[in-house]
């Protein structure tokens, strides 16, 4: 079991192996430091457990986390559905449109270039109203309803929970559970750091598949990512809304 703080050569190989997988970006250490940490939660929250269930978020390093990152570095991964082909049914033009925008910057490998919240890409999510290097997970929401081929929703943000509530003013919240579902396209919508603080972070529901939600998101990884989390157990959950 590794935790923050812990030291030695299982730190220094696990370190190593999250940067080949792309997680971690830092330099070689023996350190479990919190930029190991940080690489261990993102890789959980997008990796899976033997069995296919989402991994637990909690950045420890258990037989289980492990397990998953031997199996990544070894090509043995679960298959979780592809972003690409056809979408799962549901959700309005609007949403549809803004999940194809977003599959298409996920395909392509876009993100940040050159450092922390950095690059052309960013900057193309930020719309001119700021400059990198600034935080994009709702900037690239934006960005994706932006160009859905459909009008926006609602006025360009760069604010996760800003785009929640200006979505909640315009009645599109919505509650979300097994009998009534995410569809694709939904806004899901998570605090940070405190449950009343300013800080947010914001993605696009991919599909809904046996109780997992499958999501796009930005910023929570230098790429715009994939993620998966078991409905009725998402952490720091504010709510859902959905484009009519």
């Amino acid at each position: 079991m590794l935790s923050k703080g812990a030291t030695g050569s299982k730190v220094r190989d696990l370190a190593r192996n999250l940067k080949a997988l792309g997680y971690y970006f830092g330099v070689e250490t023996s350190t479990f430091d919190n930029e190991v940490w940080k690489a261990v939660r993102a890789f959980q929250m997008q990796g899976v457990d033997a069995v296919g269930r989402p991994l637990v978020v909690d950045g420890v390093v258990g037989p289980v986390t492990l397990a998953a990152i031997e199996a990544h570095l070894g090509g043995t991964t679960i298959s979780l559905p592809p972003a690409s082909g056809p979408l799962a049914p549901g959700g309005s033009a609007t949403a549809r449109g803004a999940l194809k925008a977003a599959i298409a910057e996920l395909e392509a490998g876009h993100g940040e270039v050159g450092g922390n919240n950095k690059g052309p890409h960013v900057a193309k999510y930020l719309n001119g109203i700021i400059d990198p290097p600034a935080e994009w997970c709702a900037a690239f929401v934006s960005f994706c309803f932006k160009n859905s081929g459909q009008p926006m929703p609602y006025t360009y943000s760069l604010g996760a929970r800003d785009v929640l509530k200006r979505m909640r003013d315009k009645g599109f919240g919505v509650k979300v559970d097994a009998a009534n579902p995410p569809l694709p396209g939904d806004v899901i919508v998570w605090w940070r750091n405190a449950p009343d603080s300013w800080h947010g972070h914001v993605g696009l529901v991919h599909s809904y598949v046996d109780g997992l939600v499958h999501t796009i998101e930005g910023n929570k990884t230098p790429k715009v990512g994939k993620f998966t989390y078991t409905l009725g157990a998402i952490d720091k959950l504010l709510g859902f809304a959905r484009v009519p």
